[in-house]
Order: C-alpha cells, then sequence, then structure tokens
C-alpha cells in the first residue's frame, strides 16, 4: 500500500469516510457510508462528484498538434472545432484498441485525457509519432474531478452561470469560483454533467464547496462502474483490449465518417486496413453485446456464455445489479451468429447455467444535454 499514489483530494477521502482500495497503482475511493447502491441511485437522481485525478491529463501543442493525433485514431481531429471535445481511441497495427480516450480542442492546444492504467505507454505511443514542431506535455499539476447527475448543471452554474449554455461535449477554460477550470460538459455515467481539471492546490477547496451543496454527493469508484456499465459504456481493460478492434467492440459510431473507406481523409491510422474491410465486410468472428439476466442474480465478469447446445460461445466483460435497470445486467463478447438482439444464451455462474438475452444498450436511456 505504501507505494500506492495518492491524488490531491485523498486526505478529503479518508476524511469522508471513504474505503480505499488499490486502483490503476493509485490509492481510491471504492465507495463512502451511503455505499454503492445509494451512490449510484443518488448520481441519478441528484448530483455526484467523482475524483478522476488518477486519469492522465496530456497536452499537444504546435501547428500540427492536431494532425500527429489524428494519425493515430481513426477520429476526426483535424476538423475538430475550437471549445469542442470527442471520443477516441488509439489504435495498433492488428487493429486492436490500445486506449480510449477524450480529446478537446482548446484552440491554442488539444487536450487528451486517457485511463490511468494505460498513461505511460500512451505518453510513449505519442512521444514516438510527433510531427515535427509538436510538444508533448503531460499535466501533473492539475486535479480532475466528475459533477454528474441531472442537478449537475443547476450546482455548477451557481458558480459559474455560463456554463448552463453549454451542451454535451462543448468545452470551455472558464473562471468558476476564481479557479481556473478546463471544463467539458461530459462524463462516464449517462447523465448529463461535467469534468472539470482544476490547479490540484485548489482542489480541496474546490471540491469542498461543491460537497457542501445538499445535491451533491462525493461517488466511488464502485458506483462509477455500474453507472458506466447501465449505459452502456466500455471499461477498457475488461470490455476492450489490445486485442479487440472497434468493429468487433460495436464502436463503429466512433469512427468518423472521413476517415472510413469512401471519407476525404480514408484510413491513415494503423491498423486501418483491417478495420475498414471489416466495416465493409462485416466479417468478424465475436461481437460486443449487452445481455440482461432472466433471473435476479447478477453475472459479473469472466462468466463464460454458452449456447442452448452448451456450447461455449463467448464471455462476460462487466456485469452488475442494474440499480436503476431494475435486473442484473452485463456486457461481453459472443460468437458474431449469437449477437442478434433477442438471442438467448445462457451464462455459468457457480456451476449454474442462467439464461440471458441478448438486448440493445444502454441499458438506462442517456442523458445528455445536447440543448
Amino acid at each position: 500500500m505504501t507505494d500506492l499514489l495518492k491524488t490531491p483530494l485523498h486526505a478529503l477521502h479518508i476524511e469522508a469516510g471513504a474505503k480505499m482500495v488499490p486502483f490503476a497503482g493509485y490509492d481510491m475511493p471504492v465507495q463512502y457510508p451511503l455505499g454503492v447502491k445509494k451512490e449510484h441511485l443518488h448520481t441519478r437522481d441528484a448530483a455526484g462528484l467523482f475524483d478522476v485525478s488518477h486519469m492522465g491529463q496530456l497536452r499537444l501543442k504546435g501547428a500540427n498538434a492536431a494532425k500527429t493525433l489524428e494519425a493515430l485514431v481513426p477520429v476526426d481531429i483535424i476538423d475538430l472545432p475550437a471549445g469542442k471535445q470527442r471520443y477516441a481511441f488509439f489504435t495498433n497495427e492488428q487493429g486492436g484498441i490500445l486506449d480510449d480516450l477524450m480529446v478537446t480542442n482548446f484552440g491554442d492546444h488539444i487536450f487528451v485525457v486517457v485511463n490511468a492504467a494505460c498513461k505511460e505507454q500512451d505518453i510513449a505511443h505519442l512521444k514516438a509519432n510527433l510531427l515535427d514542431g509538436v510538444e508533448l506535455e503531460q499535466i501533473e499539476d492539475r486535479a480532475l474531478l466528475a459533477l454528474q447527475g441531472p442537478k449537475a448543471a443547476d450546482v455548477l452554474a451557481s458558480f459559474q452561470p455560463s456554463v448552463a449554455d453549454m451542451v454535451f461535449m462543448d468545452a470551455q477554460i472558464i473562471d468558476i469560483d476564481g479557479i481556473e477550470c478546463y471544463v467539458s460538459r461530459s462524463g462516464y455515467t449517462g447523465e448529463d454533467g461535467f469534468e472539470l481539471s482544476v490547479p490540484a492546490d485548489k482542489a480541496d477547496s474546490f471540491a469542498r464547496k461543491l460537497t457542501a451543496i445538499d445535491a451533491v454527493e462525493w461517488i466511488g469508484l464502485g458506483a462509477r462502474d455500474s453507472l458506466r456499465l447501465e449505459c452502456g459504456l466500455c471499461l477498457y481493460g475488461h470490455d476492450l483490449d489490445a486485442s479487440t478492434t472497434p468493429v468487433e467492440a460495436s464502436l463503429l459510431w466512433g469512427i468518423s465518417k472521413n476517415r472510413r473507406s469512401e471519407g476525404e481523409r480514408a484510413g491513415g491510422f494503423p491498423g486501418a486496413d483491417i478495420i475498414l474491410n471489416q466495416i465493409i465486410t462485416k466479417d468478424i468472428l465475436r461481437k460486443r453485446v449487452g445481455l440482461v439476466g432472466q433471473t435476479k442474480a447478477p453475472v459479473r465478469e469472466g462468466c463464460k456464455l454458452f449456447d442452448a447446445l452448451n456450447n461455449e460461445i463467448g464471455v462476460v466483460t462487466s456485469g452488475t445489479a442494474g440499480p436503476n435497470a431494475g435486473k442484473p445486467v452485463s456486457m461481453g463478447y459472443v460468437a458474431t451468429e449469437f449477437s442478434v438482439i433477442g438471442t438467448e444464451v445462457f451464462a455459468e455462474v457457480r456451476g449454474k447455467k442462467l439464461a440471458m438475452t441478448v438486448e440493445k444498450m444502454p441499458f438506462v436511456a442517456q442523458r445528455y444535454y445536447r440543448g
């Protein structure tokens, strides 16, 4: 435990009664006295505050910054407007996903947030591919907070009214309560909300002001996981990995049209031939699907999936009891012929085969604010 890194808010989590666990090399809050289920429900009903400072914050500067990044992802970065954010993923030469990330154009630089567990490899990957004149900076003096839920906008607007005018995937650098914040209207819960990069030395006081509001509760990693899963969002290292292509992962929506075969800047990213061919031919052996349990037993990560004849056909990569869905929900990979909505499959849980149905995700409607 002594070797674990700490976020700038570590002492505040201890003070708030958090149960701490090792996560991606950090000592992180998995839950607070409220408990995982109540934290989950509170976020859906009001506003939850998450410390996500363990994630990597990077800055790309220079005239070729967007061009550098676009060469590594199947996403339109060059035409990303200033003040907008976009979801992206690094790919390898086999078409697998090295990490998923959020990319923001702040005008004078590209701001990138990467997963904590992939931070060092992502930095190395970027450094090895920098175009002339592009500088990569790892931002180490800022914390990262996520304020999520239907009351998040009202809470944040009480400090800075202009945030109410932002819509989903808008981003800006603005002063909130005297603090320079990098703000995006986005998040990982499926709810309306914001992610806020704040100076590390101001993070404690800022978080205290937010949690002093009745609508806001601290939320740990446990509820963060169940919230994102109900809304069909992937967790890298579980639902996505270097051996899984975006097509297998049902992430076609994340591949920009102008990077596809008929696009104006087609290909040009690692594994492009494999990925673009899979889009056209649909020739994949497995696919990520949503699964809903027909019993009340949660079906967790690692459970094997079988067909009615007891042939193994896949594996569950994430699972939860589904507090808002009202039923056990999971996602996983199945052989392509079993990926049709309505297909019945069977998950092996403690030696028993439990019936599950392939269903469309998200399991709980996403409520991003689009204006």
